[in-house]
C-alpha cells in the first residue's frame, strides 16, 4: 500500500503576464474533445494556462490521460469529488460508489496503474488562487463553504480533522447554490470557477462562475478566460440543467 503523501490543500499562481488563463469545467476522461476545444480558441501552450474545476475522470474514456496531462507544465487541476472516489476506492476500498459513477476503467489497471494514478490525483489542491488584473479568481470543484473564501481558506489549512472533512465535502460535492439559485456572492474574492452541476449553458451567480457545460456528455466545453471573466461559446441570461 502507498504511503500517505502531504496534501497542499490550496495552490497559488502569479498573474501570467505572458500569455492567457483559461478555465475549464469537467473533463471526465475526455481529452480529445478537450482539445479540441482548445484549439478553436487558439490556446498557445508556449504562454496560456488551463486550470480545471476537477473530475478529470470517470465515465469517459481517456481517464488514464488525466496522468498525462497533469504533467504538462500549463495544466493544473483542482480535486473534484470523482478524484476523491479514486482515491477512498483504494485506499480504504470503498470501490462499489466509485464503480457504479463511472470508474470501471480504474480497476482495469494493474495494481501498480492504479497506484500511480492514486499518487497524481492525491496531490491535487482542493482549492486554485490565480492572480488577475481585477484581483483573485478561485477554483474549486463544486462551492465555497460559509460563503467566504478567507474563512474556507482558514478551515482547510488549519481546521481540525473535523473541520477539514466538512469544509471538503462541500466543495467537492455541493449543488446546493445552482439548485437554489443562490446569488449571494462569495465574500473575499473576486470570483469563483465551478463545476460539478452539468449545466446546458454557464451561468454566473453572485460572482461564481458554473461551466460545467457538458463537454464529457451531450454538450459543449466552456473555457471561461479569467483576466477578462469571458466565455467561449458567451454566457446567456438564465440557467438551465436538465441532466441528473
Amino acid at each position: 500500500m502507498l504511503e500517505n503523501i502531504e496534501v497542499v490543500r490550496i495552490k497559488r499562481f502569479a498573474a501570467n503576464t505572458a500569455g492567457r488563463d483559461f478555465a475549464v469545467g469537467d473533463i471526465h476522461g475526455h481529452f480529445t474533445r478537450l482539445q479540441a476545444a482548445l484549439d478553436a480558441a487558439g490556446f498557445n501552450p508556449a504562454v496560456d494556462r488551463l486550470f480545471s474545476v476537477g473530475d478529470l475522470v470517470d465515465r469517459g474514456p481517456e481517464s488514464l490521460a488525466a496522468l498525462e496531462w497533469l504533467e504538462r507544465p500549463w495544466f493544473h487541476a483542482v480535486r473534484g469529488n470523482h478524484e476523491e472516489m479514486t482515491v477512498s476506492a483504494f485506499r480504504e476500498g470503498n470501490t462499489d460508489l466509485h464503480f457504479c459513477n463511472g470508474g470501471a476503467w480504474f480497476y482495469a489497471l494493474s495494481q501498480d496503474e492504479r497506484a500511480d494514478v492514486v499518487l497524481a490525483l492525491e496531490a491535487l489542491p482542493l482549492a486554485i488562487e490565480v492572480e488577475t488584473t481585477h484581483g483573485i479568481v478561485g477554483i474549486v470543484h463544486a462551492d465555497v463553504p460559509y460563503g467566504r473564501w478567507p474563512d474556507f481558506k482558514l478551515s482547510i489549512e488549519t481546521g481540525s480533522p473535523a473541520e477539514v472533512d466538512h469544509v471538503q465535502a462541500v466543495a467537492q460535492w455541493s449543488r446546493s447554490r445552482i439548485n437554489d439559485g443562490n446569488t449571494e456572492p462569495v465574500a473575499g474574492i473576486s470570483a469563483v470557477v465551478v463545476g460539478h452541476t452539468p449545466l446546458r449553458q454557464p451561468a454566473v451567480l453572485g460572482n461564481v462562475f458554473h461551466i460545467d457545460t457538458a463537454g464529457w456528455m451531450d454538450g459543449h466545453f466552456t473555457l471561461l478566460e479569467l483576466g477578462s471573466l469571458q466565455c467561449t461559446p458567451p454566457i446567456k441570461p438564465g440557467v438551465s440543467h436538465d441532466w441528473d
